[in-house]
Order: C-alpha cells, then structure tokens, then sequence
C-alpha cells in the first residue's frame, strides 16, 4: 500500500510541534502511583497504553479499528499477528474492558476499518477488508448482510481496472454509506443502504475537490447541516463536501494535522487519529485545538519506531494511531498502526 510503503520517508519531512501541542507529564494518583498525563485545561487526559490486553491464545496484528455499540461493548478490528495461535480478527470486550467474544477469522490480515450502525432496531457492524478488497456489512456477531466488491456499477472503474480497496465507510442520517477507496484509486464512493452503488463523489487528484489517500471519512453533523469530512490523508489534509457531493472546503496545516486517518465526534468535538505520532482534537470549524500524546520529537524515530519492542516505546508518546473513537462515557479510545498492536485508553479527566 503506497501509503505505507512512503510512510517513513514522507513523515522526515514533517513540521515541529506547535504551542498547541503539550507533552506529557506524570502526575501522582489518589493512591500514590504515577500516571502518565496528556493535553491541558479541559482536554486533559490520563494515558493507559494497552487497556485492552489480547485474549489468551491471540496475538495482536496491526490494530486498525474501532467501534462501540449502544451497549458499551468494544469491538478492535486487528490483522492477526502470524505468531498467534487464534485466527480471530475482530475482538469484543465489555465497556470495562473485559473480554467478551471473538470472531471473523475470514478477516484475518485484512481486517482495517471498522464501523457500528444501528438501523431500525438492530445494530451492524461495517468492515473494510483491504486483503480481500471489500466492505463487508454483519451483524454483531458475525452474520453477513451483504457484500460490496468491485464497483462495477462506476464507470471510472470500467474504463480500466483499478485497484479497490477499500479503507473506512461513513453513515449518512439516510441510510446511505460513503465508501473511501484509500488504497486503492483514491475515490470517495456513495452506496445505498442495501449496499448498491449511487454515484462517485470525489477523483483522484492534489487539487481542491481531488483526493490522494482519503483513508477515513466522516458524516459530521455539528453544524446546521450535515458535511462528509475526508481525511485526505496523502494530501496531508482535510475536505468537506455536501452529502450530495459539492465541494466545501480545503483544509491544511503541516504543522498540527499531519497524517489524518480517520474521525469520530462527539458533542461539540472531533477526535482524529493522526499516522504521524498524535491524536488531535478539532472544533466545528475544523481547527486543532489539542495535540495529544504527540511523538513528533521522538529522537526522530517518530513512525521508524513501528519496529521497536514495547520495552522500547515511550510512556505518553503515540507513534502510529490510526483509528480513535470516543467511548460512550467520553474517554477516548486509541488503536495504532503496529506490528504487535497496541489499544491506548485516554481517559478524561475533570
């Protein structure tokens, strides 16, 4: 994948931290023991890396994404490290953190973006399969709704074969879903809920209205009508588009918003996961506000530490997240891009 392939060179190029970033500090806990703390003022939060620990017999792959439902259960989306002695791609667990289940072995190495939806009064869960190049929609446990392989229906993708692979999906309040081929022809698609392809939203391209990399994208419904917001993440930047697929805007800086991956709101906030070593806070304007756990000073190293042991990672610092989500209770979630996987819990504190 291009993306990741560049990955170490493209971030050498990246710009230092700004005064919005804080570094992380450790603080002493009501019961004497340090903790380690990000942010400042009312986004401040206490670092917990590897919250969710690997069910016995299972070994983290890559840890891609995230998900909760209306129930507080967790479900990670992971590869599947090739030492691990469970095929399971998807793992469960309670809001607590406790391990509940595992499933979705067909996921295995392929296993990316991974999305909660409930329709009527069922919930289903979205995945991006980038190893067999689908998105395919489930039940909670497991049980395939419907498949959407290769947009046939899109003449962009007759004319000549392209790759498709496809990297994280958006809900729009229609029923409909956005479909972000980011590794593959950088196309922004829109489907029907019954998943039947509509019309394309977005080409390939570095201009406005062109896209390089959209590796997530979300319908963002903050402001007094909803916007799909991309992360357009080769172009080191954000678009916006109506849900029908007008232009909106373009929005970059190198300095706070390196790599974006991917999005999730709550109340007033954003949160994005950034490839290059943070997890950023954005306003309704799209503005960063907080630069959390930021590892851009990393010696360096930055995403080269993808190789490194835990014993070698810096307490505080992320290196590669890749997918966040706000819990229910408002803490935030963190899965990052690694060989060996690692879940981080931001937990708010007051």
């Amino acid at each position: 994948m291009q993306t990741r392939r560049s990955f170490l060179t493209q971030i050498a190029a990246t710009a230092a931290v700004t005064s919005v970033s804080a570094p992380f500090i450790r603080a002493q806990t009501k019961t004497g023991s340090a903790s380690l703390i990000t942010g400042t003022g009312a986004h401040t939060y206490e670092v917990i890396h590897d919250w969710l620990p690997e069910p016995q017999g299972l070994v983290w792959g890559d840890t891609h994404g995230l998900a909760q439902d209306s129930q507080g259960l967790i479900y990670v989306a992971h590869t599947v490290n090739t030492t691990s002695m469970r095929p399971e791609s998807v793992i469960v667990y309670d809001a607590k953190g406790k391990f509940v289940r595992a499933f979705g072995e067909e996921f295995r190495s392929g296993a990316h973006g991974l999305g909660v939806r409930k329709e009527g009064s069922n919930e289903f869960l979205y995945h991006c399969d980038t190893a067999r190049c689908k998105v395919v929609k489930t039940t909670l446990t497991g049980e395939v709704v419907w498949t959407a392989g290769y947009p046939t229906a899109n003449p962009a993708y007759n004319a000549k074969p392209v790759r498709f692979i496809p990297t994280n999906v958006a809900f729009a309040p229609n029923g409909e879903v956005f479909i972000g081929d980011g590794y593959g022809s950088s196309r922004m698609l829109r489907y029907s809920i019954d998943g039947k392809f509509i019309n394309e939203v977005s080409k390939p391209g570095k201009g406005d209205q062109e896209l390089s990399g959209p590796h997530g994208q979300y319908v963002d419904s903050r402001g007094k009508e909803p916007v799909l917001v991309i992360a357009d993440r080769t172009n080191r930047r954000l678009q916006t588009y109506t849900l029908a697929g007008q232009h909106l805007r373009t929005i970059k800086d190198d300095t706070k918003l390196r790599e974006p991956c991917h999005f999730d709101v709550r109340g007033d906030l954003m949160v994005c996961p950034d490839l290059d070593s943070q997890v950023c806070l954005l306003d309704k304007d799209y503005k960063v506000i907080a630069q959390l756990g930021d590892g851009i000073e990393e010696n360096g190293k930055r995403g080269s530490r993808r190789g490194q042991s835990r014993a070698e990672f810096t307490p505080g610092k992320f290196i590669t997240p890749h997918g966040a989500i706000f819990l229910n209770n408002g803490d935030i979630l963190v899965a990052e891009w690694l060989p060996i996987g690692r879940i981080t819990l931001l937990r708010k504190i007051a």
